[in-house]
């Protein structure tokens, strides 16, 4: 790679490209980017224009009619989120580099920047409706290790009875639309699910077998249909199985806004040695405006899982 055949629009373009295909929070299964053409760079502020809901009433012929005012409770998107990522290649190291160098760099810096933002995003399921959560970080709940019971007998997992399910009943007395809702687990989480029937048994709207994955996602169970598996899923109380509690968090897209924007990247020739510098700066935000639309369980990993 050199300065001079550096074109940094290229660059913004392939690292926004694969961040978004790596973030899971920020994956357009979790978030919406209804907002994201308003970003400008860094402090950006977006107005999220919202109006309550019209009221109902009664009516007889040749009554009069009240017209209700809407009053604008909207919301602020922030930009408040930046990282960077700037680093150096020796003149030697560059003539000695086998392979593709530029996109190797381009792919990890891409990498780096989606695994902080999707900590960000996740850190949102503190901001769910008080109404939509199961246990708390001091009583979690626990779901037992999935076992058989014989050569053909399945029995269902907790974690299916004791979270999914609830969390859909949580989402459903919110009036959560069913189209689009998601969940993300845990790796450990993902493997009791796996072993579920209720999972293997799943059908879709032909009555065909659903598969058990699809390009990195589960297929669908309880409704959700995205079960996403996540590293970043946070953990309020650290710890390992049977003393470590996760935040599971389910809803649909319309809860969380996100916004994202490479606002630079450009290379330099470094004037302390023989060598190029590239850097580059990655701005979001991330807003809940829909609290309801968002179910959240705290569940402690169970012993031997």
């Amino acid at each position: 790679m050199s300065v001079l055949n550096f074109k940094p629009e290229i660059w913004s373009k392939v690292i926004l490209g694969a961040l978004q295909k790596r973030l899971v929070y920020g994956s357009p299964m979790v978030v919406n980017n209804d907002y994201e053409g308003e970003v400008s760079g860094p402090g950006s502020t977006v107005h999220i224009t919202q109006f309550g809901d019209p009221q109902v009433s009664s009516y007889s012929p040749g009554g009069t009619i009240t017209y209700q005012p809407l009053n604008d409770v909207g919301q602020t998107l922030v930009i408040d989120q930046a990282r960077s990522f700037s680093f150096s290649i020796d003149d030697v190291d560059k003539r000695q580099a086998a392979g593709d160098m530029q996109r190797y760099l381009e792919t990890r810096a891409a990498y780096k920047l989606a695994d902080v933002t999707d900590q960000f995003i996740a850190s949102k399921y503190t901001l769910a409706a008080a109404n939509n959560i199961l246990g708390s970080t001091g009583s979690p709940l626990t779901p037992q290790p999935y076992s058989l019971g014989g050569a053909s007998t399945w029995h269902p997992a907790d974690f299916w009875t004791m979270v999914l399910e609830p969390l859909k009943v949580r989402l459903d007395e919110a009036n959560v639309p069913e189209d689009g809702r998601y969940i993300v687990v845990p790796p450990w989480a993902h493997s009791l699910i796996t072993q579920t029937q209720g999972f293997v048994a799943e059908t879709d709207s032909a009555g065909n077998a659903t598969p058990a994955m699809q390009r990195g996602f589960m297929g669908m169970i309880s409704g959700f249909g995205a079960v996403l598996k996540s590293n970043n899923c946070p953990q309020p109380v650290a710890g390992g199985p049977g003393t470590g509690v996760w935040a599971v968090m389910a809803g649909h897209p319309m809860a969380i806004t996100f916004a994202e924007q490479i606002a630079e990247t450009e290379a330099l020739r470094l004037q302390t040695t023989f060598a190029d510098g590239v850097r580059g700066l990655h701005v979001y935000g991330a807003q809940v405006i829909r609290p309801d639309c968002i179910a959240v369980a705290y569940v402690q990993r169970p012993t031997g899982v």
